[in-house]
């Protein structure tokens, strides 16, 4: 198999670990406060693994680049749209229930491809469409709550929750496919190009997280840390991914970490429709075969 497709997968088995200590571990705290925390651990944790491997010199060559306007518009597109695609979320599940937002959330990879395919002539075989859609369905079905199997889509017209969900799937898709370009078209080396999402979407939000701080506890601490060693490792490795992948193909890949995360709590917590689950999985492993061709 690629190493580029099997970054992939360990990406999205490493996020999926890190949305199940999200929601059993951070429930509790401000949005926005706790990703610029748990960013700056992140990054503190992904520049002292830099630092003893592979040191400061090809990330400091990459940083004289940014000053090509090119690049500097790539990484703060990617960043905004991360960072919005973020808030996007967070609101439609203020409106919304959960089980009628996520699944939509969830349709990330059907935009990349058109982006893909459109503004930078990406080609897949055919197999490969195939899996990006089977992908894709696993992850909805993920988060699916048993009801009418299309009807957060036929409510969508007329639903702001969906709405937004759908803008931040969106959003998603452009910091997907700008991460390719960042990656590949543009070589910014992995070890600039992690410091710079995890800082871009922390300053973004960081008015935000001012405005509602979490109360300091010295007791959080360790699992502050835990989670962005999470995060630094997860955005190595989808690093990784990207600058070895299509956006196309990458994209569905690394979202099964939702399936992940579901299975993650079916087994460890018995939460309701595991059934359900498992059969997201099945579909996600089917996928994934027919990506890898």
């Amino acid at each position: 198999m690629d190493a580029g497709l099997l970054a992939a997968l360990a990406a999205a088995v490493v996020w999926g670990a890190y949305l199940f200590v999200l929601k059993r571990a951070f429930s509790e705290y401000p949005p926005a406060a706790l990703t610029v925390a748990i960013n700056a651990a992140a990054l503190g944790w992904f520049l002292a693994g830099t630092g003893l491997t592979v040191g400061f010199g090809d990330a400091a060559a990459g940083l004289a680049g940014l000053v090509v306007p090119r690049r500097f518009a790539v990484v703060a597109v990617t960043s905004l749209a991360t960072a919005a695609a973020f808030v996007l979320f967070l609101r439609a599940i203020e409106d919304g229930a959960v089980s009628y937002v996520a699944p939509i959330n969830k349709v990330v990879p059907m935009f990349v491809l058109p982006l893909e395919v459109g503004l930078l002539g990406q080609v897949l075989a055919p197999v490969q469409v195939a899996g990006v859609v089977v992908t894709t369905l696993a992850v909805y079905v993920a988060n699916y709550e048993p009801g009418s199997f299309f009807a957060p889509f036929v409510r969508a017209a007329r639903s702001r929750p969906a709405q937004l969900a759908l803008a931040s799937a969106a959003c998603y898709a452009v910091a997907d496919v700008g991460k390719r370009v960042a990656l590949q078209e543009l070589a910014i080396p992995g070890t600039l190009w992690v410091p710079l999402l995890l800082a871009g979407v922390a300053v973004v939000l960081l008015p935000a997280a001012v405005r509602n701080p979490i109360a300091a506890n010295r007791r959080d601490l360790p699992k502050f840390l835990a989670a962005g060693a999470l995060v630094a490792l997860g955005e190595h490795l989808t690093t990784v991914a990207f600058a070895a992948l299509p956006a196309s193909v990458a994209s569905p890949v690394i979202n099964t970490q939702a399936i992940v995360a579901v299975v993650l709590g079916g087994v460890l917590l018995g939460e309701r429709h595991f059934r359900l689950r498992l059969v997201a999985a099945v579909l996600a492993v089917v996928g994934v075969a027919m990506i890898a061709g």
